[in-house]
């Protein structure tokens, strides 16, 4: 699977249904020794209503990810926060 194939899925908190915007709003982080993807960089908007509003990020481990679906990635961020 390719990354465009699955830049536009919903990212879903498994532990409380939460909503973290699309995977391709996120960024990568990856381990410079082994080229390996280590976390999702998940954008924090501080405005309600603002589109360019950005605060800090929300680091979720690769071993988040529970399951990609259709339209949806499943992540578990109860067992890091």
């Amino acid at each position: 699977m390719r990354l465009s194939d699955i830049g536009d899925k919903e990212l879903i908190n498994l532990s409380d249904g939460g909503r973290y915007g699309q995977l391709a709003d996120s960024e990568l982080l990856f381990d410079p020794a082994t080229g390996r993807i280590r976390a999702l960089l998940i954008p924090q908007y501080q405005g309600r209503f603002s589109l360019f509003d950005r605060g800090d990020f929300m680091q979720i481990p690769w071993e988040s990810i529970r399951n990609i679906g259709e339209d949806i990635i499943i992540l578990d961020i109860s067992m890091h926060y």
